[in-house]
């Protein structure tokens, strides 16, 4: 492996702040968002916490004042919404908030970590806006900012320039299953990135032709008709990059749907998706930035590791520091 990072250890530190800074400051301005605080753990029996792929398991301790079990959230999805309402948010406007979770299942490599950061918004929006060309709308004013972005981190420091296409690209997970038959779905998103540099996958959850869906989606959060990854070509590792996981929520009608298919009715009961069912929570649209996935592309680092503070084996950290890759 031939890698040499474009900025020191200290200077890779200086340059985290201002990307994780400036993005942010754009973002909330680009889509009408105010900063809130947010919970590092929920009761389970809420409902408000991320089921991700529906195999992962939480993080749960006991509150000793309580004598209850709470469990550290995995993201935010649900709860922004619950907040949404209570805060009495405006239509088209919404909330960003910094969310840290713990995923104990992640499997260890050079994107992936036990430690998750990233920006969680949630946006209030009408019953006509739930569809398809108001979550590519909302994916432009995203991309726009990305753009902002990689103009600033190149002023500021010319040695890593980052280059973005001028658009990004609009394909479904059916689309694309036609155009590759024979890949697996990451080598899709690997082909598709490579070929146009950016790219929003629509429609993730459904079953495709092939009897499987593109990948895993909790049933009750994201509309799996109206949801979909940003994917950047990373160059350095030579394939595509998840940036955002995004969408335009369930309302009672695809919740129903979702659920039944994914075999999971007993999430029917728990408060949070009552709410969905009764109309008692507003409709939005929302989702995840990864502020380490994106602090890596911008600086064009090898491995999360030199983005973030966490846990690594140690014989991969000696290995990784062969080939020029320093962690926090």
């Amino acid at each position: 492996m031939t890698y040499q990072s474009k900025l020191s250890l200290i200077e890779t530190e200086v340059a985290i702040k201002f990307i994780k800074d400036y993005f942010e400051k754009e973002l909330a301005k680009a889509l009408k968002l105010t900063r809130v605080s947010a919970p590092l753990f929920v009761f389970p029996e809420t409902g408000l916490n991320d089921n991700l792929n529906g195999y992962e398991r939480t993080v749960r301790f006991e509150v000793k004042y309580l004598k209850k079990e709470v469990e550290i959230v995995q993201s935010l999805a649900k709860w922004k919404r619950y907040a949404l309402g209570k805060y009495g948010f405006e239509p088209h406007t919404g909330l960003y908030t910094d969310m840290n979770a713990v995923r104990r299942d992640e499997d260890l490599d050079a994107i992936h970590s036990i430690y998750v950061d990233q920006w969680d918004w949630e946006k209030i929006i009408l019953k006509s806006d739930r569809k398809l060309s108001y979550l590519k709308s909302t994916v432009k004013l995203i991309y726009k900012v990305l753009k902002k972005t990689a103009v600033a981190v190149n002023k500021k420091y010319p040695m890593v320039n980052v280059n973005l296409p001028d658009d990004i690209t609009f394909i479904t997970t059916n689309e694309a299953e036609a155009l590759y038959p024979t890949l697996t779905p990451k080598q899709r998103e690997n082909a598709l990135a490579k070929k146009y540099g950016a790219v929003f996958l629509i429609g993730i959850g459904w079953d495709l032709s092939c009897g499987k869906p593109h990948d895993g989606r909790a049933s009750d959060y994201d509309d799996w008709n109206l949801n979909g990854d940003i994917l950047l070509y990373n160059e350095v590792t030579d394939s595509a990059f998840e940036i955002s996981s995004m969408g335009i929520r369930v309302d009672e009608v695809s919740l129903l749907k979702q659920v039944n298919k994914k075999g999971d009715t007993e999430k029917l009961s728990n408060p949070y998706c009552k709410a969905v069912l009764n109309s008692e929570l507003p409709l939005t649209i929302g989702g995840g930035i990864g502020q380490s996935r994106l602090c890596m592309f911008f600086l064009k680092k090898a491995h999360i590791g030199e983005v973030q503070a966490s846990v690594w084996a140690e014989d991969d950290i000696k290995s990784l520091a062969k080939d020029g890759v320093h962690l926090l």
